[in-house]
């Protein structure tokens, strides 16, 4: 299209020999501005080039008619008036069109003042400039029709395409959800029976050592002491395999209706009770108006009491700052709460973003790597969602979503 423009323009100069060298370089200014506006405009503010443009190209015609013919009015390069009035066309919605246009007219009949001083305007004159004007008008409603239709069309590809991005990001997520789903169900099983069949020898070892230690004799105190060391590591592990079947147990949810922010304080206050030193700052920001939703009281707590718990020790005694919010939102088109728990630790990085939900997986020395796995199954058993957010050294972010149907 460039070579195009070139070869009009050229093909106008070419068409008038008599062409003295400045009208001839005028066509062709007209002829680069058309092609380059964009990249000569560039440095000046967006929502003014397509202003500057319009303006410069009505002022370059006028000069050329100008040069072109002892009496302007008449001359036959007016039609040149038809690139601004186009470019005002496909740039500006209806209005700005009519306005460009109107300017345009008025800088052709412009050059009407000074034939008046030397020639008649007989009623014919006046009726081909009438034509002129308002052929520049028609030529421009039409064009703008075309090209809102066509900016609207594209706009609606925009909306579309954006629309389909989400829809994919959610889809991407929700087969996510469905896979860690699946793998917490069939580790749950596994856990299930493996810590069945773990718990009866620790019965029989238990057992054992205390009927070992009230047989022994008082004056052997290392035996006692072995016994003892033996039926704490029992109870240790007993602990550890009832977590285990509390995983694995089918939950049972007692729903009714409840307010979001009373259950987030009880859950900050148990946590900072907690603790012997406390050296992090808590921020709520619960949005006004919050629905009510319908969720196991108890079970929600203990899952803002583990993430809570979490964003405490990953700050560890350096302190930071929790941020925790509550805010209506949809997912899809269920509407619902979302709960974000923001601190400022180190974060997670990215290759365990897909794993911190898995259970037995974790990073703490003392950790047995359940608890975001319960929180994970408690979320998804109320028909919610559960996410991690936040770049590597800014924090980690935790939000959940729970319906409020």
């Amino acid at each position: 299209m460039d070579l195009v423009w070139l070869a009009l323009i050229g093909f106008l100069a070419v068409l008038n020999p008599r062409l003295e060298i400045h009208k001839q370089l005028i066509l062709l200014a007209i002829g680069l501005f058309q092609i380059f506006d964009r990249r000569l405009l560039a440095p000046l503010p967006a929502n003014r080039r397509n202003a500057y443009s319009v303006l410069i190209k009505i002022l370059l015609a006028t000069l050329l008619l100008g040069h072109t013919a002892t009496l302007p009015i008449a001359s036959p390069y007016w039609l040149i008036y038809y690139v601004p009035v186009v470019s005002a066309a496909t740039l500006f919605e209806a209005r700005g069109t009519l306005l460009w246009t109107a300017l345009a007219s008025a800088a052709y009949c412009s050059y009407l003042i000074p034939a008046l001083k030397e020639f008649e305007l007989t009623p014919s004159g006046e009726t081909e400039l009438a034509l002129r004007v308002l052929f520049l008008f028609l030529a421009a409603i039409i064009v703008n029709q075309f090209a809102t239709a066509n900016r609207r069309q594209a706009e609606g590809y925009r909306r579309l395409a954006e629309e389909l991005a989400d829809t994919n990001k959610r889809l991407q997520q929700a087969q996510a959800e469905v896979r860690r789903s699946e793998r917490l169900a069939a580790l749950g099983q596994l856990t299930a029976g493996v810590a069945h069949e773990i718990r009866n020898p620790l019965g029989v070892i238990k057992g054992s050592a205390e009927m070992l230690a009230q047989k022994i004799s008082s004056t052997d105190k290392l035996a006692g002491e072995l016994a003892g060391y033996i039926s704490t590591e029992v109870d240790r592990l007993n602990g550890i395999v009832s977590r285990f079947l509390d995983f694995a147990r089918p939950l049972q949810l007692h729903r009714r209706p409840e307010e979001i922010p009373p259950l987030l304080d009880r859950s900050l206050k148990a946590v900072r009770d907690g603790r012997t030193q406390d050296t992090v700052q808590v921020e709520r920001q619960y949005a006004p108006g919050l629905p009510p939703v319908p969720l196991d009281a108890d079970l929600c707590e203990q899952v803002f009491t583990n993430l809570a718990l979490n964003a405490y020790q990953a700050m560890g005694q350096n302190g930071g700052t929790l941020r925790v919010s509550a805010r209506p939102a949809n997912s899809g088109v269920r509407p619902g709460v979302e709960i974000e728990f923001a601190d400022t630790g180190p974060g997670v990085s990215p290759e365990l973003r897909e794993q911190i939900f898995n259970p037995f997986f974790t990073t703490k020395r003392d950790g047995v790597g359940l608890g975001l796995s319960i929180v994970s199954r408690i979320i998804d058993e109320h028909g919610g969602s559960i996410r991690l957010a936040g770049e590597p050294g800014e924090g980690a972010r935790f939000r959940i979503f729970l319906p409020a149907d």
